[in-house]
């Protein structure tokens, strides 16, 4: 099947395991932290729905997503699902939800080098946006 033909909810399943794993890496990897309590902290300020939404908000605002990428997004976003955020409130999460679907939708679309390179563009926002690693 091809990645387009997909739902949003299905994009985002996979974009969440692959963006949860990408950030895990980066934090064993590239910042060299092995103490588990520490790793599960940090991993949330990655992947918790506000910071998704910021990211996905940052790259729009910056002209990163190709027209494809905005089309997936809001594919994503406006996916209905039976879920309900516990820790956002509804337009953050469905935001976070949109972010999932791009790195999903690239991942199937076996372009994981762009998904990557926008994984590498949210660290960098999350990080730019305070001391995480002084917590």
């Amino acid at each position: 099947m091809r990645s387009d033909l997909y739902n949003g909810v299905t994009l985002a399943f996979i974009g969440d395991a692959y963006y949860g794993l990408q950030i895990k890496r980066h934090l064993v990897e590239r910042r060299a932290i092995t103490h588990a309590q520490t790793l599960q902290k940090l991993l949330a300020q990655f992947v918790k729905a506000a910071a998704q939404a910021t990211i996905i908000q940052t790259l729009i605002e910056q002209g990163t997503l190709t027209e494809t990428e905005i089309d997936i997004f809001k594919r994503g976003r406006n996916a209905k699902t039976n879920s309900k955020p516990k820790h956002a409130d509804v337009i953050t999460y469905k935001m976070s939800t949109g972010f999932e679907a791009v790195i999903g939708w690239l991942v199937l679309d076996k372009n994981e080098a762009r998904a990557d390179e926008l994984i590498d563009q949210a660290i960098a926002i999350i990080e730019g946006a305070g001391d995480l690693y002084e917590k």
